[in-house]
């Protein structure tokens, strides 16, 4: 039996949010999607963990140029056929899922027409978060777009309450 005093203090005190990522972690992720979009181009990251309890938390992160080294080539994120079975197998080796992607605009956190039309990952449940300004720090937690995939090329925008749904904090 595995037990985590962490874990059973987040149960009792930590509301429950559909994603959570350290805090330091999460810094750390933004600015490197800073650092590769070299603040003039989309920059991205899948989100690696497990799910337990409905609840996402993000252990890993892999770039999307680490699996496409063309990814960012257009000035968007673009990944070819072969990136995702790269992926695959590494979320295989890692014994790990992809819980969520994170990509940047350069403005406003919001969804594109491409981005709701072709889902890096087309299953339901999937969370895809929208980094605005290509990451420049500080970024203010209302700005970020916060979206789960329901199925069928449609999303739930949960964008209005990120801070209900993506949880970045001590307890996660």
């Amino acid at each position: 039996m595995t037990f985590s005093i962490k874990a059973t203090i987040r149960a009792w005190l930590a509301p429950k949010h559909g994603l959570t990522c350290a805090s330091g972690y999460w810094r750390e992720i933004v600015a490197e999607l800073y650092r590769r979009g070299e603040n003039r181009h989309e920059a991205g990251v899948f989100l690696l963990g497990a799910v337990r309890d409905g609840r996402r938390e993000v252990q890993a992160a892999v770039y999307y140029d680490e699996l496409d080294p063309d990814a960012y080539a257009t000035g968007v994120c673009v990944l070819h056929g072969d990136a995702f079975a790269k992926l695959w197998a590494l979320c295989r080796k890692r014994k790990l899922t992809v819980v969520a992607d994170a990509h940047t605009h350069a403005g406003p956190g919001t969804q594109s027409d491409a981005d709701r039309t072709n889902p890096m990952v087309a299953r339901a449940g999937h969370i895809a978060i929208i980094v605005p300004d290509f990451a420049h720090w500080p970024i203010q937690r209302h700005r970020l777009g916060v979206y789960e995939y329901y199925g069928q090329h449609e999303w739930i925008d949960r964008s209005s309450r990120p801070r209900a749904f993506f949880y970045t904090g001590f307890w996660s």
